[in-house]
């Protein structure tokens, strides 16, 4: 039993990616959609609820104020795809006062399904309308199965049978049409999940091993026992990509309070190294470096236009004077021969999270950099998971979860690296630097690095029996099949409290198990015979 739940465990603190595939948000900080972008509207994703009557009293909603644009409308694009084979369904709150509108267009909010990887979305879209009335809150439903929905190209698949749907928009007012509208939206949700032949389940189960991490507790100054104040400046006199900071070790830029972090860019004239500069920062090097397994970051970003915040990695073997792995007399490559890994970068408008590396294995210097749509409110008032998945063959980051770019791990990818965090001012990702600008702040909760261990559930495997367990997700009865086994085996299914729920002893001839009593969610399954053990994550439709 101990084995069981050691490994229940594990699956537990590991199972996030996989069980933060419902899509939903109540604009009050609880909800796995981060994404969401305005077009040619104002959007605020934390208003003031200014109708806290009828069905909806909640504190904060989305604010939707479209100006006469003629496409006005916010959307949000999710990593994986839809299937609405099974699930179909998205609901909505919505609230438009009368006193908001100009024009006299047919009060009515539409929602549109449409593939966001490809060029022109919106030409193999797909949308339901449906009427509202004004001056109230009131629910509506987006049905793809049974209500009527109109495909922008005939040629279409009808919307349950479509896989490629990844980006939701919603508009009010219908479009083509220069009037105005201000509406309140909130409680957005799909009634199914993203389909685990999307979720990305590659190797984060087995980076379950905490090696290295730092939770900043306590009050005062870093702890200098895990990072290097860097801050001697490079030949020349100047940060790289036209930075405008000197970096300092004072408490006045990186310090700890409250639970967090704190690197902070001020306005100041400071002179060091016989240079005099307008802006002082932090830049952090972890005195830890580590070769695949998991980075996960919790951070809330400055918001001021100029700031530059980075979390990131560099081979340990660059040559950078002031660094702390040169100090230690690892450097001896330059930059981008070392490689580096930019796991969150905002680009200068902060309307988007970039995920990019840079590096040259000999056949000159190479980028790859994508980007993962938001907003400056959302990603510096609320904290947010920033995650590199790291090896042997693959690099995935993410932003909570939300698949934002990925590439082989080619060379010099297959080497050391150490973490940076920092804030630079102005230069090539800050961009202009507002003139009111005082101070501001990248603020983070906790670095953690994960690696596998020999209790990963995908260790605890029935070698010469071959099990298949499926569907996954399931609606009512589960397969199981097994290979080279003819014997009794016992089967018991947990929730994610590490309750037992189900249990069960069968025949491995008897394939087929009625789940049907389960309640919508994710479950473990183990499965035992003879000494052996196995466990499966499911998810219950």
């Amino acid at each position: 039993m101990y084995r069981i739940f050691t490994s229940l465990f594990l699956l537990l603190f590991s199972i996030t990616l996989f069980s933060q595939e419902k899509v939903e948000d109540d604009f009050e900080g609880n909800g796995t959609i981060t994404t969401w972008a305005p077009d040619a509207i104002v959007m605020n994703t934390a208003f003031s609820n200014p109708f806290k009557v009828g069905i909806n009293t909640s504190n904060t909603v989305l604010r939707y104020e479209d100006n006469g644009a003629q496409y006005a409308n916010v959307r949000f694009d999710i990593s994986k795809k839809f299937d609405l084979s099974v699930k179909h369904t998205f609901t909505l709150k919505i609230y438009v006062p009368s006193n908001g509108l100009t024009g006299n267009q047919t009060n009515q909010v539409s929602l549109k399904l449409q593939d966001g990887s490809i060029g022109a979305p919106w030409s193999n879209q797909t949308e339901i309308i449906k009427a509202i009335t004004l001056d109230t809150w009131q629910t509506v439903t987006f049905d793809f199965k049974n209500d009527s929905y109109i495909n922008i190209d005939n040629a279409s698949l009808i919307p349950i049978e479509r896989k490629d749907f990844s980006r939701v928009l919603i508009q009010v007012n219908g479009e083509n049409n220069n009037d105005r509208v201000i509406a309140y939206i909130d409680d957005f949700s799909y009634d199914g999940t993203i389909p685990s032949s999307n979720v990305d389940n590659n190797v984060d189960a087995v980076f379950n091993t905490l090696v290295w991490s730092d939770e900043f507790d306590g009050n005062g100054a870093i702890d200098t026992n895990k990072w290097h104040q860097q801050t001697e400046i490079p030949a020349g006199g100047n940060w790289y990509n036209s930075e405008v900071q000197h970096y300092t070790n004072r408490t006045n830029n990186s310090f700890v309070s409250d639970g967090t972090l704190k690197i902070k860019a001020i306005k100041e004239s400071f002179t060091d190294q016989n240079v005099t500069k307008n802006y002082t920062s932090a830049r952090l090097n972890s005195k830890y470096a580590f070769q695949y397994g998991k980075l996960e970051v919790r951070a809330k970003l400055p918001s001021i236009a100029g700031t530059w915040p980075a979390i990131w990695l560099l081979g340990k073997n660059i040559n950078e004077d002031g660094g702390y792995w040169d100090n230690q007399g690892f450097g001896t490559t330059g930059w981008p021969f070392c490689g580096e890994i930019d796991v969150m970068e905002p680009n200068i408008p902060k309307t988007e999270i970039l995920a990019t590396w840079h590096w040259n294995n000999g056949s000159g210097y190479k980028y790859n950099s994508k980007g993962l749509a938001t907003t400056n409110a959302n990603t510096s008032q609320k904290f947010h998971i920033y995650t590199l998945i790291w090896n042997e063959t693959s690099m995935k980051i993410y932003m909570n979860e939300i698949l934002i770019n990925e590439i082989e791990t080619i060379k010099p990818f297959n080497q050391e690296f150490y973490i940076l965090l920092n804030i630079a001012m102005g230069g090539n990702l800050g961009g202009a630097i507002d003139p009111n600008f005082i101070s501001d702040s990248m603020e983070i909760d906790y670095i953690r690095v994960y690696q596998a261990s020999s209790l990963s559930t995908n260790d605890n495997t029935i070698n010469e029996k071959k099990i298949k367990v499926f569907p996954n997700p399931v609606n009512n009865q589960l397969e199981i099949r097994f290979a080279n086994f003819s014997d009794t085996y016992q089967g018991t299914i947990y929730d994610l409290t590490g309750k037992k729920v189900h249990t069960f002893n069968h025949q491995s001839s008897q394939k087929t198990i009625d789940v049907s009593f389960l309640k919508s969610g994710f479950y473990l399954l183990n499965i035992k015979t003879n000494g052996y053990s196995k466990n499966f994550k499911i998810l219950k439709n």
